[in-house]
C-alpha cells in the first residue's frame, strides 16, 4: 500500500464509493470547501489503484480539521484508515498545527474506536436526530 498527496478528483471518486457516504461528495462541493484554505488530501493505492481517501483543512493557525475521508469495501480491514490517518498526523506535525480535530457519528463505531486507539479525545458531542446520528467531536494534541 501506498499512501501519498494525491487529487481532488481521485479521492472525490473514492469517497463516492464509500456506502457510509450515502449522500455523496461532490468536486465542486469539496472544491467550494477547501477554497482559500490550507488542505491536505491524501490517497491509498493498493496496487496502483485509489482505495481510500483522507482530506482536511486548515481551520486557524494552530487547527487542522480532518473533514472527509474513507475507505473503499473491498479495501477494509487491511490497515488503510489507519496508514491515512497516520499520514495525515506526519503532515499535520510537520505543518506546525497544535491540534488535529475529527467529527464522527456514533454509528461510525470503527472510525470512533481508531480515534480513541490513536489517543483522540472526544470535546463534544452534538445531539442530532437518534442517538446513532449524534455528531462526536475529537481532538488529538500534536505539537505540544
Amino acid at each position: 500500500m501506498e499512501i501519498r498527496a494525491g487529487y481532488l478528483e481521485e479521492a472525490v471518486t473514492v469517497l463516492n464509493s464509500v456506502p457510509e457516504l450515502d449522500a455523496g461528495v461532490s468536486l465542486e462541493q469539496c472544491r467550494a470547501r477547501l477554497a482559500g484554505r490550507t488542505a491536505l488530501v491524501l490517497v491509498a493505492y493498493q496496487n496502483g489503484e485509489p482505495v481510500g481517501a483522507k482530506i482536511g483543512y486548515a481551520t486557524s493557525e494552530t487547527q487542522f480539521y480532518s473533514w472527509l475521508g474513507g475507505v473503499s469495501k473491498a479495501a477494509r480491514d487491511q490497515g488503510v484508515a489507519k496508514a491515512l490517518l497516520q499520514a495525515q498526523e506526519a503532515w499535520v506535525a510537520a505543518s506546525g498545527y497544535q491540534t488535529l480535530a475529527v467529527k464522527s457519528r456514533n454509528r461510525f463505531t470503527a472510525m470512533v474506536c481508531m480515534l480513541v486507539r490513536h489517543g483522540y479525545q472526544m470535546v463534544a458531542l452534538e445531539q442530532k436526530g437518534q442517538p446513532a446520528d449524534y455528531r462526536l467531536y475529537f481532538e488529538k494534541q500534536i505539537n505540544k
